[in-house]
């Protein structure tokens, strides 16, 4: 499926419209539809998984509920508007406007009398740059002790006889047990189709925690990264994992200036003294301690950070961090969200169109499947022949896999490979490493010499297996842009 993926997702669903009855049009409407919309990414796992936070963390600013109520046992939909609006949807249609409320300095919405049972779902929009191109979908816990609440989740992304509700799933784990397994599974089923799970990134979420809120924590959740994804690459569920503490994450995104002077003061106190204080959360906001800071910031400092963002925080002020902007982007870089907001960008946001036209066509596969005649059948091969295009979702699984797995190759053609897949942009510029105002004669000469070069590699004798696909994948790559110069 190549950059006209729009396009002919257009054109087929338009046939299929013409080919089908009545109540088969109303469905393959809303797939139009959907082709117009953001591109949809879910946030699932297990209850207490980091899943609100983590959204907060993304968009920069605190809009999801964190607190256990009503509303994070519903199904949320955030996305972008000019002013903060909540609906709530009931199971027949009728919105219902909620307010927002800030209780105990934590966002919550007001569900009035209603509960989680009477609510379908609900729609928040937020005027917040993250949210200008992608539509993010905050899902109650999969592990919930209320079925009900596990069934929304289900119902959202793993429809029975439909498509799922999301392009693309970010999959928290804590651990990997077989029901983060069976359900990643079923996630794959219906998010990729046959051609098995395209938009499925794992977190390990709260990762400051594997570490038990040790200065190294970050290191000893990338280990455990390293060993789900390998685990989960296996059986082909997940195209990357990827470790990010998500409370730090958002601390520092909203840094406040007292906070930075706080822990300032902190990095003055002897270290010992400070390393006693910090044995416990507890033990740090005890109103009688001795820290310069008042109990009352203390007490706020380990509610945004956690343990392991304070003593990260005054490390980094003691190693030079003069500011707040500048511990900000520090803080921000070491809880790993930048690292997945950019598998987020290379895997989802540069294939945005790629996503939405495979989850369109998936849904209009299965309409036509109930749709007799000839006709129906022959706009079915149709859908099937260009779903069948997977190379570039052959890239987004190699991608992943080459951030645990070593290429047999040197540095410098590994990192070539890397960006003729789409690892630093799908422009063919951008794969090929030339300027974007570079003449198309170029690009045509570098592109040409790329699919011999890659080829050739691929056939060596003494390559091994992984590392002949990853050279085979590349040489496809570039006979892609080849057929799309002009």
């Amino acid at each position: 499926m190549s950059a006209a993926a729009l396009p002919a997702a257009r054109d087929l669903i338009a046939a299929a419209r013409d080919v089908s009855g009545r109540s088969a049009r109303a469905q393959l409407d809303d797939c139009a539809s959907r082709l117009e919309e953001p591109l949809r990414v879910a946030l699932a796992g297990s209850l207490k998984a980091g899943k609100s936070t983590l959204l907060n963390s993304i968009v920069g600013q605190d809009i999801a509920p964190t607190d256990a109520t009503e509303c994070t046992r519903v199904v949320t939909w955030y996305r972008g508007g000019a002013t903060p609006t909540v609906t709530a949807w009931d199971e027949r249609g009728r919105a219902l406007n909620v307010p927002v409320q800030r209780r105990d300095g934590s966002l919550t919405f007001d569900l009035g009398d209603l509960t989680a049972t009477d609510v379908d779902r609900l729609e928040v929009e937020w005027p917040a740059r993250a949210l200008t191109h992608t539509t993010i979908i905050d899902t109650p816990g999969t592990s919930s002790l209320s079925t009900d609440v596990s069934a929304r989740t289900l119902r959202m992304l793993t429809p029975e006889g439909s498509t799922s509700g999301a392009d693309a799933v970010v999959y928290l784990l804590r651990s990997l047990g077989a029901s983060d397994v069976r359900f990643l599974g079923q996630i794959g089923a219906h998010v990729g189709g046959e051609s098995g799970p395209l938009g499925v990134v794992g977190v390990v979420s709260r990762a400051d925690e594997v570490g038990a809120g040790r200065i190294d924590a970050m290191t000893s959740a990338k280990e455990v990264a390293a060993r789900f994804a390998t685990e989960l690459e296996r059986t082909g569920l997940c195209q990357a994992v990827v470790p990010v503490a998500g409370l730090l994450a958002l601390g520092a995104r909203t840094l406040r200036e007292s906070e930075f002077e706080a822990f300032r003061a902190l990095a003055a106190v002897p270290a010992d003294d400070l390393q006693i204080a910090m044995l416990s959360a507890d033990r740090f906001a005890r109103p009688d301690s001795p820290l310069p800071v008042p109990a009352e910031l203390r007490t706020q400092l380990a509610d945004r950070f956690g343990l392991f963002g304070i003593r990260l925080a005054v490390a980094l002020i003691k190693l030079g961090a003069r500011d707040s902007p500048t511990l900000a982007a520090d803080l921000v870089e070491r809880s790993g969200l930048n690292e997945l907001r950019q598998v987020i960008d290379v895997q989802f946001g540069q294939r945005a169109d790629q996503l939405k036209a495979h989850s369109a066509l998936l849904a209009v596969e299965r309409v036509l499947a109930a749709e007799p005649g000839a006709a129906a059948a022959g706009v079915r091969g149709g859908v099937s022949r260009a779903l069948s295009d997977t190379h570039g979702f052959q890239e987004i699984r190699l991608l992943g896999r080459l951030r645990s797995t070593p290429l047999a190759l040197s540095e410098e053609d590994a990192g070539h490979l890397q960006r003729l897949i789409g690892g630093g942009g799908i422009a063919a510029h951008a794969r090929l490493g030339l300027d974007p105002d570079a003449p198309i004669a170029q690009q045509r000469a570098v592109a040409l010499g790329a699919v011999r070069y890659w080829r050739a590699r691929a056939e060596h004798p003494l390559v091994d297996r992984f590392t002949a696909r990853a050279c085979a994948a590349a040489a496809r790559s570039a006979e892609g842009v080849l057929a799309d110069l002009p």
